[in-house]
């Protein structure tokens, strides 16, 4: 999700080269369940619509997976991990081709699968090609390095043994994932899960299915052996919390709601204490220091608070502004949020579209009408735009107060919500006082001062002079109710292997 050094405030600087257009679709290829490198119709014959958000036309009805389908995707999932199946056999650094191969197709597809994700999601094309489409294929690739290199170590006791350690795959591996950004979240999953030796049932969310589904043919293109990888399309009371109770499944990583994970933790505890990774929601705090750089701060919070359209459990949703520069630094955001061009998802120019559907934009507009009755200043948008689709205007608050509901309910929509701050604790305290730990951000110029407040701020990222930049390579995850676990990075590993010890007698020689 690290935003393209050739894109300024969510928009373009100017023309991109070899920017391809979006991919005219007149008909979705792939709308069934995918078990077993085939394509079926659900067990109950139902489907279900997804729909373009920026025009509200529906795109197709998909195949509707509930509990029946899970069971026989659970099936194809554990006789693909069985020991001498295809996969357990295959030698590990075959696991790193096979992961190379798809991020090779995906590649040659790179311009449908950004078009299908704008489709679904009404996120800009320009995002979805640029951010969505580079984060997954890079982190494809980052993990295919690792499939040879997992690896136990020798301890030494004493003469009599020999110790060493062995990771091995934890089993079928349940991975449910969200609508804001579904195929980078489908990849955050199955990289790590792939190349440790698992196998994966995964459910998209029912809004955005789309792309996950075609995932499914490049992985029976790439030559991964049948039952590694199934596709489940469907709603998360019935398949999800199939995937979640389910005694086969031995592990589920979840990305979504924080109420959603308490649900999923629940259903781990009553079927066979199966490991759940959680990925939640955030009410990430920035603080910006009066000797900040402050266009670098404005155009980098903003970025954080507007991009996908405020739809990221990483928004900068509470900016703590130093009283010295504060006046400053909302005059900026202003003037920057006007440069914001919303519009036809598809337009290459576009950096801000709709919201995913009716209920997220519900949810929104009653959230900044209570920011207004409660007393925050509003100083931009805060209207639905007047045009077809699920469009809200960059929202701006100055003057919010802690205990208002725009400065402690994650929003999930473009609003920006300032505070004002006089000492760095005083900012370290309030930038706290959240049951959530996602991610912060500190802009200062002071090198101690970014080093000791990101040490005092309770997140499991934080940013330091730049905001969202996420990389393959680092580790991702939360404290407090945020969720617990890391996805990206070497740390991922730790979450799909199980580690065994092997201690063998060594018999003494005469």
């Amino acid at each position: 999700m690290a935003q393209n050094g050739i894109i300024e405030n969510g928009q373009p600087k100017g023309e991109i080269p070899g920017l391809p257009k979006p991919v005219k679709i007149t008909e979705v290829k792939y709308t069934k369940i995918f078990i077993n490198n085939e394509w079926h119709s659900s067990v109950s014959g139902k489907t279900f619509p997804t729909y373009n958000p920026a025009t509200g036309a529906k795109i197709c009805e998909v195949e509707e997976a509930d509990k029946l389908d899970v069971d026989k995707a659970v099936l194809a999932a554990k006789a693909a991990g069985d020991r001498g199946s295809a996969w357990r056999q295959m030698e590990v650094s075959g696991r790193g081709r096979l992961l190379n191969k798809l991020a090779d197709l995906m590649e040659r597809d790179r311009a449908l699968l950004a078009t299908m994700e704008t489709m679904d999601t009404g996120k800009p094309f320009l995002h979805s090609f640029l951010i969505d489409l580079d984060g997954s294929i890079k982190t494809l690739r980052y993990y295919a390095g690792w499939a040879d290199k997992i690896h136990g170590k020798t301890m030494p006791v004493d003469d009599n043994f020999m110790c060493f350690t062995k990771h091995e795959p934890v089993g079928v591996c349940g991975a449910i994932i969200p609508w804001n950004f579904p195929l980078l979240m489908f990849v955050w999953k199955v990289g790590p899960a792939l190349c440790c030796g698992n196998t994966v049932v995964i459910k998209p969310a029912e809004q955005t299915p789309l792309t996950a589904l075609h995932m499914g043919a490049l992985i029976k293109e790439s030559g991964f052996p049948p039952g590694v990888v199934n596709i489940l399309p469907g709603y998360g009371p019935t398949a999800g919390a199939a995937i979640s109770n389910h005694m086969e499944v031995d592990k589920v990583a979840f990305t979504g709601s924080t109420e959603v994970g308490k649900l999923i933790k629940e259903a781990a505890a009553r079927s066979n204490l199966k490991r759940v990774t959680l990925e939640l929601g955030g009410k990430n705090p920035t603080i910006v220091f009066a000797d900040a750089d402050l266009r670098l701060a404005v155009e980098e919070v903003q970025r954080g608070a507007f991009f996908n359209q405020g739809q990221c459990c990483t928004a900068a949703s509470r900016i703590f502004v130093q009283e010295q520069v504060y006046e400053e630094f909302v005059r900026l955001s202003m003037e920057s949020a006007e440069r914001v061009l919303a519009g036809d998802p598809m337009d290459p120019r576009t950096a801000h579209g709709p919201q995913i559907d009716q209920k997220q934009f519900d949810k929104i507009v009653d959230l900044i009408r209570s920011g207004e009755r409660e007393g925050a200043t509003l100083e931009y948008g805060g209207r639905p735009m007047d045009r077809k689709g699920l469009f809200i205007k960059p929202t701006i608050f100055s003057g919010v107060k802690d205990h208002m509901r725009i400065a402690k309910e994650e929003i999930f929509g473009p609003v920006q919500c300032i505070f004002s701050f006089k000492s760095q604790e005083e900012a370290i305290e309030r930038a706290n006082g959240t049951p959530y730990g996602l991610a912060a951000a500190v802009f200062t110029r002071d090198v101690d001062r970014a080093l000791s407040v990101s040490a005092a701020l309770q997140a499991g990222t934080v940013w330091v002079n730049c905001y969202n930049a996420l990389h393959a390579q680092t580790p991702f995850g939360g404290y407090k109710m945020s969720g617990h676990g890391r996805e990206l990075g070497e740390y991922a590993l730790a979450e799909y292997s199980e580690v065994k010890t092997v201690t063998i007698k060594v018999a003494k020689q005469d």
